[in-house]
C-alpha cells in the first residue's frame, strides 16, 4: 500500500486520533503540517479534485477568517481562495493517498482509503 498523506495539525484531537489509527494498523504516513507549510492555491484544487463530492466540506466555515468575509453560499473557487489566503480554514484531518482524499470526520473516516 502506497504511504498516506495526512494533513494534520497536531494540536487538533480529531488529527492526532485519525494519525493514532492510522499508525496502530502500521500505515505509512507521511504527515503535512499544513499550518506550518501550506498549500497553495493549485494543491488546493487537486486536493478538491482528490474530496470529490466532499471538497467544499473542506472548509472550517466556523472560523473567524471565513465569517469576517461574509459569503453564505461560496462556490469552489471561493473556498480554494479563503483556504489559500488563511490555511486555518482547512479541515482536519484529510487522509490522501494521491488518487482519493477523505476528511477525517470522524477520524474513523481516513480508514477509507486502507
Amino acid at each position: 500500500m502506497p504511504t498516506l498523506t495526512l494533513y494534520h495539525n497536531p494540536r487538533c484531537s480529531k488529527s492526532r486520533e485519525a494519525l493514532s489509527l492510522l499508525e496502530s494498523r502500521r500505515i505509512d504516513v507521511m504527515l503535512h503540517r499544513y499550518l506550518d507549510n501550506p498549500l497553495d492555491r493549485e494543491q488546493l484544487a487537486a486536493l478538491a479534485r482528490r474530496l470529490g463530492d466532499d471538497a467544499p466540506q473542506m472548509l472550517r466555515r466556523d472560523e473567524s477568517e471565513w465569517r469576517q468575509m461574509g459569503i453564505d453560499d461560496p462556490t469552489l473557487a471561493q473556498i480554494l481562495d479563503a483556504i489559500a489566503e488563511h490555511p486555518r480554514l482547512l479541515q482536519r484531518p484529510i487522509a490522501d493517498d494521491g488518487e482519493y482524499a477523505v476528511i477525517g470526520r470522524p477520524p474513523q473516516a481516513v480508514l477509507q482509503l486502507i
